[in-house]
């Protein structure tokens, strides 16, 4: 039994068979980084522990990761992912030229760029919206969140508030992209409450996808050096699990859970889903969902005028 929409399930919905995403390495970095070591949790490789590297075109990247792809799983679409830090955060003409070379490639169905609330603006969506029309293709954009906690923002030196991601995700949704967010339900200081107000948002701004990230401990991170000196306090297995469980439950129905934990290789961190895998960690979560007889959505009853909803009813009854 399926507790939430997984991310598999909705693109064999959308394009009809399977669709593998194709990570991708430009040679970008984060405005965090620029004067700064950016957010306390990111590695010096930001996420791309499993992308080729940047010194690659975006050609060669994706055609030796399909031969991979097709040879393992028979794959004929793809999605180009650029995942590894803020994919916008360059002049427009070098974007542009990574975009075009992308949304070329053969049996590509979709570009997907991850990026920040506060590297976004009208000028790099209309480049994407352009060559999505010209080579008949979707569009995602992935934003960073992480929570609605501004304080845990600042404390993990994020770079941004609240008010930048929803200004974002309000211009991402006028251009009728598909919009995913990303967040970490364990941060530091952040409560269960924080949890349900992050799904709250992410519904009430009407993203399609969500991307739910356990935090990991990479090496040579400012939490690392915390962790290190036992300066930093982490809810247990059991916690994350719970507020999980009151994450989905708060998310609208509709919404894609694209995952539920982080992966990140062993020797790259010191602390990762409690030293558990990734695997297991999702059928305790199945468990805890089938123990509360819940579903995604079913405490997502906060929406469309909640306190005048009687009303409404009285007079169409």
């Amino acid at each position: 039994m399926e507790y939430y929409k997984t991310y598999s399930r909705y693109l064999q919905e959308k394009y009809g068979e399977k669709v593998y995403k194709l990570p991708l390495n430009i040679p970008v970095t984060c405005p965090n980084k620029v004067d700064g070591p950016g957010c306390s949790f990111c590695a010096d490789v930001g996420t791309g522990f499993e992308a080729m590297a940047a010194t690659f075109s975006v050609k060669d990247q994706l055609e030796g990761t399909v031969t991979i792809i097709q040879k393992k799983y028979k794959a004929n679409k793809y999605i180009a992912y650029f995942q590894n830090y803020t994919n916008t955060y360059l002049p427009l003409s070098q974007f542009a030229k990574y975009i075009e070379e992308a949304a070329a490639f053969p049996n590509i169905v979709e570009i997907s760029v991850s990026t920040r609330p506060d590297a976004i603006a009208a000028a790099y969506l209309d480049i994407l919206k352009e060559q999505a029309a010209l080579h008949h293709l979707e569009v995602t954009i992935e934003l960073g969140l992480q929570t609605v906690n501004y304080h845990s923002l600042d404390q993990i030196k994020r770079g941004h508030s609240l008010a930048e991601y929803l200004e974002a995700a309000q211009l991402i949704k006028s251009y009728g992209f598909t919009l995913c967010t990303h967040v970490i339900l364990n941060l530091p200081g952040d409560t269960d409450r924080d949890a349900l107000e992050t799904a709250k948002v992410l519904s009430a701004m009407k993203n399609d996808i969500v991307k739910i990230h356990s935090l990991y401990i990479a090496k040579n991170t400012p939490l690392a050096q915390l962790y290190e000196k036992g300066e930093l306090s982490l809810c247990s297995k059991e916690e994350y699990l719970e507020r999980l469980v009151l994450f989905i439950r708060h998310l609208k129905k509709e919404m894609v859970v694209e995952r539920l934990f982080s992966r990140i290789p062993e020797q790259d961190c010191l602390f990762s889903n409690w030293q558990t895998s990734w695997w297991k960690l999702k059928d305790e979560f199945n468990d805890k969902m089938a123990a509360y007889q819940a579903k995604q959505g079913d405490l997502c009853n906060y929406l469309g005028g909640r306190a005048v909803r009687e009303f409404i009813n009285d007079r169409n009854s």
